[in-house]
């Protein structure tokens, strides 16, 4: 990622698009963060089936980064923005082949579990999920705002990271408070990456040659964001993250899983208010808090100086990851593959051989030769006599909600 506030974006020429007839299989995604904004123009002409088919070509591409503090106000700003780059490019918004916006929206609530067609009645409904996502929806409800305003013809359409988790039961989601303060508060896992989650466990499947329905896997999503999920059969039946994106894995900057009474201490013997908890707690924990550094690769080379602090908050990291790879093995009963994606995921050999160390009583063995090379693709990395399929799977997230966007806006009429 580049370290500028205009748009930095790659486009391909229009003959790529691998569509002449000039029918509108066009997907424009959004993904509006607190301080970016991410987009990518993708074409879709041979269908949505995005992981088996290896469809969904990439038109072009751009980053808006660090709104507010330079020549780039504001949200809105941005959008017009990268629609004047797109323009630029003979890839405007105002082009008859675009079928539909799709939005990455990162609380959907007890509601929103699917993708959804965003309408008046939608947005206002997304609005009064703000409180669940106060970092995240309110720039997500900027992008579709603008976007309706540029394209009030096109369909906007939501894609919830939220969604995918829908599908935990009861017993999984529900935590064990006062059900009636819970529902009132709307206080559940949720679980978040979920675009992620569902493209790594059907593109895992994809690699092994097999339907996903007939396959088991945990996916270990590892970030500066990092969650796992327990996927049956194509179906998610629990995951790492909670009410919020702060439970779970230890993280880049954010604690993961910790006594909720270490709060009510740091509020009565530090007098800390809440917000200073909140910023503790996400901002100043994880890796960063343990060592200083939340990037891995630095804490690598510290290990290999002989650090001690990066030492031990890489293996309170690997810890808690093997932590949750037993546990989930027994939500599953049955794993037939774990499968690492995202920066941390696909990218450090020391990362996945430490957290799946020792577990060859779960079947599964990691092969040191194969983990070490490196490859942009999906690879599998377990040794021949695991049980268990262990794989690197580049995620495409952007892919996945246009996967989403266009076979919705395919199924409605026009």
């Amino acid at each position: 990622m580049n370290d500028r506030t205009e748009a930095s974006s790659a486009a391909a020429p229009e003959a790529a698009s691998g569509n002449a007839s000039g029918a509108a299989t066009r997907v424009l995604v959004l993904n509006s963060g607190s301080s970016s904004v991410k987009y990518q123009l993708l074409d879709m002409a041979g269908g949505a089936g995005t992981v088996t088919g290896g469809r969904g070509a990439l038109l072009a591409s751009g980053l808006v980064e660090r709104i507010g503090e330079g020549p780039v106000a504001d949200h809105a700003a941005a959008l017009r923005q990268a629609a004047g780059e797109l323009a630029d490019r003979g890839l405007g918004l105002d082009s008859p082949r675009l079928a539909a916006v799709g939005h990455r929206v990162v609380h959907g609530g007890t509601r929103f579990t699917e993708p959804t067609l965003v309408t008046d009645e939608v947005l206002a409904e997304i609005e009064k999920l703000v409180p669940l996502a106060p970092l995240h929806n309110p720039a997500n409800i900027t992008g579709i705002r603008v976007a309706r305003e540029l394209r009030p013809d096109l369909p906007q359409v939501a894609v919830f990271d939220t969604a995918f988790h829908a599908t935990i039961p009861e017993h999984a989601a529900r935590y064990a408070i006062d059900t009636a303060t819970a529902d009132a508060y709307g206080i559940r896992r949720y679980g978040f990456h979920g675009t992620s989650h569902s493209y790594v466990s059907r593109a895992t499947a994809a690699l092994l040659g097999r339907d996903p329905d007939q396959v088991n896997t945990i996916v270990l999503h590892l970030g500066n964001g990092a969650s796992a999920s327990a996927v049956r059969g194509g179906v998610c039946v629990e995951t790492s993250m909670g009410l919020t994106p702060l439970e779970g894995l230890v993280m880049g900057t954010r604690s993961g899983d910790l006594d909720p009474a270490v709060i009510f201490h740091l509020v009565r013997e530090a007098g800390m208010p809440a917000e200073e908890v909140d910023t503790l707690l996400n901002k100043r924990s994880g890796l960063l808090g343990l060592c200083g550094d939340n990037d891995m690769r630095e804490i690598g080379r510290r290990m290999a100086e002989g650090d001690d602090a990066a030492r031990l908050a890489f293996e309170v990291y690997v810890h808690r990851l093997r932590k949750y790879v037993g546990a989930y093995t027994a939500v599953l009963g049955r794993v037939d593959a774990v499968a690492f994606t995202a920066g941390v995921g696909e990218n450090s050999v020391a990362v996945r051989q430490a957290a799946l160390s020792g577990l060859t009583a779960l079947g599964i063995e990691i092969d040191p030769v194969r983990n070490a090379l490196r490859g942009g693709g999906a690879r599998l990395v377990s040794a021949d006599s695991s049980r268990v399929a262990v794989a690197v799977v580049p995620t495409d997230e952007e892919l996945e909600i246009a996967a989403q966007a266009y076979e919705l806006v395919g199924a409605v009429p026009g």
